[in-house]
């Protein structure tokens, strides 16, 4: 039974040393020196938004995080599929994940999976649920989740949640 694995170039360079290190007799030269390594030309990752995904940040400004959180924000952090905004070092203690695609849906099938309370929201794209601290939010195939973090009662962010997840299904 064959078993398929993905190597990332740290791990394909790491094989190609052992290999290269092996004492195999056809990596030996007919004149007894070892035989050149082979070249492998190895593609790294892009980290760019994928063109099928909208831009979480445009989805969610830093206008918008901000009313979410009630309390200024730093400028955003978007990697990949995600934007964050945190709030200052010098408090308070707030931020907000924007997560676009396949993860945002992940996340909700976890949270299915764990049994976690969902409340419906209306008029926020083709189907939206609310959880602490969490809405998610889909319009035709793209799902979005808005993860709000705040040292309050979670009941206190419930409108402002539904709120940014009707902004966003808007925007999509």
């Amino acid at each position: 039974m064959r078993i398929g694995c993905v190597l990332t170039p740290v791990l394909l360079a790491a094989v190609l040393a052992v290999s290269a290190c092996s004492g195999d007799p056809a990596d030996v030269s007919a004149d007894g020196s070892a035989a050149p390594a082979p070249v492998v030309s190895v593609a790294t990752p892009e980290f760019s938004q994928p063109a099928t995904q909208p831009d979480p940040c445009k989805l969610l400004t830093k206008a918008d995080a901000e009313k979410l959180t009630r309390t200024p924000l730093d400028d955003a952090v978007a990697v990949l599929e995600t934007c964050t905004y945190t709030g200052p070092v010098t408090g308070p203690t707030a931020q907000v994940e924007i997560y676009v695609g396949d993860g945002a849906k992940k996340m909700l099938d976890v949270d299915r999976d764990l049994q976690h309370a969902f409340t419906p929201v209306t008029g926020a794209g083709d189907e939206a649920y609310l959880e602490d601290g969490v809405v998610f939010v889909r319009k035709g195939e793209t799902w979005v989740a808005i993860r709000l973090v705040l040292l309050n009662d979670p009941a206190a962010n419930r409108i402002p949640l539904e709120n940014a997840a009707r902004t966003v299904a808007g925007r999509l």
